[in-house]
């Protein structure tokens, strides 16, 4: 198990979406508020994960805005149950994306955690819309890096190689904390970066690809983390 005390990490990279910011939450209103202007009835975990996969297969190849990504997934609910959306229905997810709101144990670790380390977020996400989502995380990051600054998606490791130069810091001073095995911890780990998975869901379905990479610790929620660390 990682001894993340006598490591002695530098600075902590955060990935955003599903581990600040409970996007399935606000992913699963959006959907279901689609789905219901269409009589469609689908259970959580199979909207959660048709959304991980059209997600991923939007945000492969050559690289796209992220709104551009999230109009794909919308589509893609439209094809798989036979209905065209409309200009304003393909939106629903990146409008309501501003309004998703931070888990209840986000924002006082998070303060926690910035009085020893540096903070940085990862995040498959454009600009605007991180703006729209910082100021509900309540803490100056050292830098915030985004898939549009670097226009490519996670798992690519674009956004590691990225905060690992501007750091200045070599990988193994670095603690990557992230919800998704496949988005975050597979490839900071392929970088030799230790890895802590917030496995918030517990044995729940989630809209992220599984995968079989192992964190180097798993917890339950940032509090826990803020512990182990000695924050």
């Amino acid at each position: 198990m990682l001894d993340l005390e006598r490591r002695g990490f530098a600075a902590l990279t955060f990935d955003c979406y599903g581990t600040l910011i409970d996007w399935e939450t606000g992913i699963l209103a959006a959907l279901r508020t689609l789905l219901r202007a269409h009589a469609i009835s689908l259970p959580e975990s199979e909207v959660l994960e048709s959304y991980a996969r059209l997600e991923a297969e939007a945000e492969a190849g050559t690289y796209k805005p992220y709104r551009k990504v999230l109009r794909s997934v919308v589509e893609g609910f439209g094809r798989t149950h036979g209905f065209a959306p409309t200009a304003a229905e393909s939106r629903v997810l990146e409008e309501s994306l501003p309004s998703w709101e931070p888990f209840p144990d986000t924002v006082t670790a998070l303060q926690a955690l910035a009085s020893r380390h540096a903070l940085v977020v990862l995040s498959n996400v454009d600009d605007d819309l991180f703006a729209s989502t910082a100021a509900k995380l309540s803490v100056s990051f050292t830098t915030v890096i985004t898939a549009q600054q670097v226009r490519a998606y996670k798992p690519a490791e674009a956004h590691f190689r990225t905060a690992l130069r501007t750091l200045a810091l070599p990988a193994d001073r670095v603690l990557h904390v992230a919800n998704s095995l496949y988005h975050d911890v597979e490839p900071a780990k392929r970088l030799g970066m230790a890895t802590v998975w917030v496995h918030r869901r517990r044995g729940r379905d989630g809209a992220t690809l599984a995968t079989e990479v192992h964190p180097d610790l798993v917890v339950a929620d940032l509090q826990e983390l803020v512990a182990r660390l000695g924050a």
